[in-house]
Order: structure tokens, then C-alpha cells, then sequence
């Protein structure tokens, strides 16, 4: 039976002095999600490995300190729109809108005023699924539309972590949510997951410029660094002389997914050491592959300093700058459409 409603653990307080809480879900196999109102995001995820012992697999800080000093996203429930909108506008029935320009003149993750430096309220909560929900006010990071944003993490018995994203806005806006946890099979504090093998269920990926926009092309993955569909290894190409991988410092690209729009398996992670899989699933058309290129000696939990590719994000989405290129499936979700999505982590383990 699940209980009612359970009790959150303190989180720490903010600089403003508002309290963050820990919300922490169990299933039947002792697999453990911790997931915190500041931000909606994903603090720590314990999943058994080959031999029955607990390993914490996502990377992130001890307190809500750690949450707000931090610019990586760990963990994070991004949006209104996850990614990048390249010169940091969008027009939306004939109206243009200016977004905050925080990366290079382009709007990244929404800009300043990031939904993953919010308190959000928890709104349900039970031993196996938490809700927190996030009011956005017309104009919010510049975008049109009032919404009310739900984040529902579930945690069954099967080991998988589910994320449901539900929102209805009151005009027509953009709306792209992705999590940004940062994976590690064989531990968040383990070193390099570049000998993690990971299989993209994609025959192509969009190319970018040098500040990340993708150019509108879509590009066969064949013979090409970016073909992940037979299983690879992230540090067997991640240092090939091709440009995308040059631009990127490694790979920080938008996979184009082939599950049309249905729920389905959409990429897969093997680790080098715990014998710990995770399977993605989402019905979402794109997947941007991170592989924490930038971090460098960020602190983190129980003392841990996670490095230059350290971990991985599998960050399901609309592809990057898709207001900007028709050809690409669009991030607007229409005056009182639903705007709903899912995305989950499965773990089981191989000898």
C-alpha cells in the first residue's frame, strides 16, 4: 500500500532564506530516486548493480547551495525551452519576441530566469511518485502565454524512472522540456564514463555552427563519427577530426530519433564497470548526447569533483533551434493544447 502522503527531508535553504526540500522515492527492489523541489531535479538515483549493491549513478551537490551556485544544470528540469534558440528570438504569429542572450548573443535553456533556479511545489507526493508544479506568467524568459507546468516523477518496479511533463498554456508558445541529469553507470564520484558503451536508435543528427545553432541539415550518421547504431563506446571517436566533434569539444549534438512521435526505446548506455544498462525511452524527436565537456573539478556530492567527461546526458527534446528551420518538428504548442511528453530511465544489469 502506498502511504498517503509522505514527509520531505530539508534540502538547505536558499540565499533568500526560503527553505528546499528532498523528496525521496522507493520501489520493491530497493532502488532509490531523490528528487528535490528547487529546480524539479534529480538529486541522486541508487540502482542496484551486478552484484545487489546500491550505486548512486547521477551526478549532483549535497544541499540547494550546490543547486544555486552551479551553472551545469545537473539534474535540472529545463525549460520553458530546453537547448538553444539561436539569436535569441522567436516569432510567434507575426510577433517577435526577444529571449535573454546568455550564450554567445543565443538564448540557452530559457536564459537567466531558469526554471531549474526556482522552488517548484510539491503537489503529491507518495512513496513511489512525487509532482511538483511550476506557475510561468505571460512573459516569463520573454515567451508569450501563462502556464502551469507539472513535473511527475514515478519510480516502478520494473527500475525505471519515469518524468511526465504536463502543461497547458492560455497562448500559443514555445514549450520544450528535457531533464539534464548527468549519468554515470559505475557511480557519479567513478571518473570517466568514456568507456561507457552506448547504442542511438538514429541514422542521423543535426549539424551545428560553431556556437551550437544547428545549420537545418539533417546528416546521415553513416561513416561518420556520430553513428552510434550498432553500440560504441564514447571514447572511441569522441577525439575524431571532424568538425562537429571540433565544435562541440565532443559530443553535444541533437540525435534525430525514429520512434514517430510514440513512446519507444530510443538509445541505451552500458557501463564499463558496475554491469549497469539504461535504457531511455521518450516520444520526443530528438535526444541531445552530452558528454560533459566542460565540467572541470565541479564539487559535488559527499566530496566528489566531477571532471572533463565524467558523465553522460541523454536530454530528449524538440531538436535545437527548431522555431527557426520548418523542416524540423516545431517546439509551439498551441492556446489550450495540451502540451504532454514523457521520458524514462530503465536499469537492469548484464554480467
Amino acid at each position: 500500500m502506498e502511504m498517503a502522503q509522505q514527509e520531505a527531508a530539508a534540502f538547505g535553504k536558499t540565499k533568500d532564506g526560503r527553505e528546499a526540500h528532498l523528496y525521496t522515492l522507493e520501489n520493491a527492489n530497493g532502488m532509490r530516486a531523490c528528487v528535490t523541489d528547487y529546480g524539479a531535479a534529480l538529486v541522486s538515483l541508487c540502482v542496484p548493480d551486478r552484484d545487489g549493491h546500491l550505486r548512486d549513478v547521477v551526478q549532483g551537490y549535497d544541499d540547494v547551495s550546490g543547486y544555486e551556485k552551479g551553472d551545469a544544470s545537473m539534474g535540472a528540469s529545463v525549460g520553458r525551452n530546453a537547448n538553444r534558440i539561436g539569436g535569441a528570438s522567436v516569432e510567434i504569429n507575426g510577433t517577435v519576441y526577444g529571449l535573454d542572450k546568455n550564450d554567445n548573443g543565443n538564448n540557452l535553456h530559457s536564459g537567466l530566469s531558469f526554471y531549474h533556479k526556482r522552488l517548484w511545489k510539491a503537489e503529491e507526493y507518495k512513496s513511489s511518485r512525487i509532482t511538483f508544479l511550476l506557475h510561468s506568467p505571460d512573459g516569463d524568459q520573454g515567451y508569450p502565454g501563462a502556464l502551469d507546468m507539472h513535473v511527475t516523477y514515478t519510480l516502478d518496479d520494473e527500475n525505471t524512472l519515469d518524468i511526465h511533463y504536463e502543461a497547458v498554456p492560455d497562448q500559443d508558445t514555445v514549450i520544450n522540456m528535457t531533464n539534464h541529469s548527468y549519468f554515470n553507470l559505475n557511480g557519479h564520484d567513478s571518473g570517466t564514463a568514456l568507456g561507457h558503451k552506448v547504442t542511438l536508435y538514429s541514422d542521423s543528427f543535426t549539424p551545428a555552427d560553431e556556437q551550437s545553432i544547428p545549420t537545418g541539415e539533417i546528416r546521415s550518421v553513416d561513416g561518420t563519427p556520430m553513428d552510434f547504431r550498432g553500440g560504441k563506446v564514447i571514447g572511441a571517436e569522441i577525439d575524431s577530426d571532424y568538425e562537429p566533434l571540433k565544435f562541440g569539444c565532443g559530443y553535444d549534438h541533437n540525435w534525430v530519433l525514429k520512434n514517430n512521435g510514440s513512446f519507444d526505446k530510443v538509445a541505451e548506455v552500458v557501463s564499463d564497470g558496475s554491469g549497469i544498462v539504461m535504457e531511455v525511452y521518450t516520444d520526443l524527436p530528438g535526444v541531445q548526447m552530452y558528454t560533459a565537456n566542460f565540467l572541470a573539478g565541479e564539487p559535488g556530492k559527499a566530496g566528489a569533483s566531477y571532471g572533463k567527461r565524467s558523465a553522460v546526458c541523454l536530454e530528449t527534446q524538440y531538436y535545437p533551434d527548431a522555431v527557426h528551420h520548418d523542416n524540423f518538428p516545431g517546439p509551439i504548442c498551441k492556446k489550450g493544447e495540451k502540451y504532454d511528453t514523457r521520458t524514462a530511465y530503465r536499469f537492469l544489469t548484464v554480467k
